[in-house]
């Protein structure tokens, strides 16, 4: 059984860089004002987290419009099986979690909003470009309010080929407890929690395609 999250490395540099220019602006243009560094650290702090993940968009609380929308729950613990749920993709169709035992499922949550997630696409298109035969599958869970009228483009543009789901009103999101995005779980053969990735990563890299294919050769 596997714990806890996956080892999965991305690179920051730019993340951190970032935050070189901030404090370098800073410096210039206020370098004869007194500026609490602890200001400066808080600003930091924002601008690394904001390149690695984005707050979910909902709150704690239930949400009435009509019907209930979702309760975020506690994520479910991982070796445990994934909460099964029916979506439907851009071409219309239903999928059902179920659908893809036997197969390793990465499960990603995103939005077209979220500056992380559009960042990770592109290595998740060629991890399921080169594995994909091998029993290996992507879902990724939009939670886009307005849809496949946001999805459809955003997926066109960038030539992205694995199954875009849409829950809009974070009733699936809910049930595993996704707080932040992107968010992204790794689901066995056998339809098992075993790893829960928060923030974005490169998911070409060395370290994810070790991870991935050590849970392929798992029966």
């Amino acid at each position: 059984m596997k714990s806890g999250r996956a080892d999965v490395l991305v690179n920051e540099t730019a993340v951190y860089n970032s935050w070189g220019m901030v404090t370098a602006w800073i410096n210039k243009g206020y370098e004869r004002k007194a500026l609490s560094w602890e200001l400066v650290r808080c600003l930091g702090t924002l601008v690394v987290l904001s390149g690695v993940a984005c707050d979910s968009g909902y709150s704690d609380q239930k949400e009435f419009s009509g019907n209930a929308v979702a309760v975020r729950q506690a994520p479910p613990a991982m070796g445990s099986p994934a909460p099964d749920f029916q979506l439907i993709d851009l071409q219309g169709n239903r999928q059902a979690l179920p659908d893809y035992h036997g197969k390793v499922v990465l499960l990603n949550f995103w939005a077209t909003w979220c500056g992380p997630c559009r960042v990770e696409m592109p290595s998740m298109e060629i991890l399921y470009q080169d594995l994909k035969e091998e029993d290996f599958a992507v879902l990724a869970i939009s939670s886009d309010p307005q849809g496949s009228i946001v999805t459809r483009p955003f997926v066109a543009s960038r030539g992205l080929t694995f199954p875009i789901l849409h829950d809009s009103d974070y009733r699936v999101s809910g049930s595993y407890g996704v707080r932040t995005l992107p968010m992204s779980f790794l689901i066995d053969r056998n339809g098992t929690l075993t790893h829960r990735v928060f923030g974005a990563r490169d998911w070409n890299s060395l370290a994810a395609r070790e991870l991935i294919h050590g849970l392929l050769r798992e029966s």
